[in-house]
């Protein structure tokens, strides 16, 4: 038997499920690596009893859509207390991890440009020492503060200045590698973790080269902006060991 509901998510009408194999109308992989589940499902069915797949599990509809579900399966016992069947109840979960996700990325990201907040950097940076440790290599932090950018804000209004801040947030995203971090820590202040430099004069190259990008030419509705940045270069081991002290 399949409800309504059960119907509708797998893709399979009664009718048309009605005498085929268990394991083939409910078919699941664990989402977390892409290992199969479909043989813990089927086991449970076989043997008749109480289990939960894991959280991460997906439903894969009879179409191949996936659908991320929870699910447990419970055994149907007769009056002597032989397993003689089982149901399952699944349900699904997406719209809920979807806004659990959601809700992690706010927390940890700048709600304008979409760059880490302190927050998140704060982490980075902790995790990015204990690998300089093992690894014996040296990090970067470089603290930006943007000249002068109170007088555009002034003078042609905060819509601009957002502008103009997601469009720098942009070019230091282009300037660093994908391992490292550029954060907005509010205002126009800015931090770049370079998660491994050969040295201090690695780290005044990157900042050289992020000094050349913010100064470039910035075109936002029909203005030609021109604004510089100053930089603070702090190396982990020599000038702190931790986040705050960088």
């Amino acid at each position: 038997f399949l409800n309504a509901v059960a119907e509708k998510m797998t893709g399979w009408s009664l009718p048309e499920a009605a005498g085929r194999p268990m394991v083939e109308i409910f078919r699941t992989v664990g989402a977390a690596a892409g290992e199969s589940a479909e043989t813990t499902a089927e086991l449970a069915i076989l043997q008749i009893r109480a289990m939960h797949l894991p959280s991460s599990c997906l439903l894969i509809r009879r179409d191949g859509l996936e659908v991320a579900i929870e699910e447990s399966i419970a055994p149907i016992h007769n009056r002597e207390g032989r397993k003689i069947g089982a149901v399952i109840v699944f349900r699904d979960v997406s719209a809920a991890q979807a806004m659990a996700r959601q809700i992690t990325h706010s927390a940890e990201h700048d709600f304008l440009t979409g760059l880490p907040n302190r927050l998140l950097l704060n982490d980075r940076i902790g995790q990015a020492t204990i690998m300089a440790q093992r690894t014996k290599k040296q990090i970067a932090v470089l603290f930006m503060d943007l000249d002068g950018f109170k007088h555009i804000n002034d003078s042609l209004g905060h819509p601009i200045g957002d502008k103009l801040l997601q469009a720098i947030a942009k070019r230091l995203v282009d300037c660093v590698r994908a391992a490292d971090t550029i954060s907005r820590q509010g205002g126009d202040e800015f931090i770049v973790l370079l998660s491994e430099v050969q040295g201090p004069e690695a780290a005044a190259l990157m900042a050289n080269r992020i000094l050349a990008a913010v100064a470039q030419r910035h075109s936002i509705d029909q203005h030609d902006l021109h604004i510089t940045t100053s930089i603070g270069v702090s190396v982990y081991p020599d000038d702190g060991s931790d986040a705050e002290t960088l």
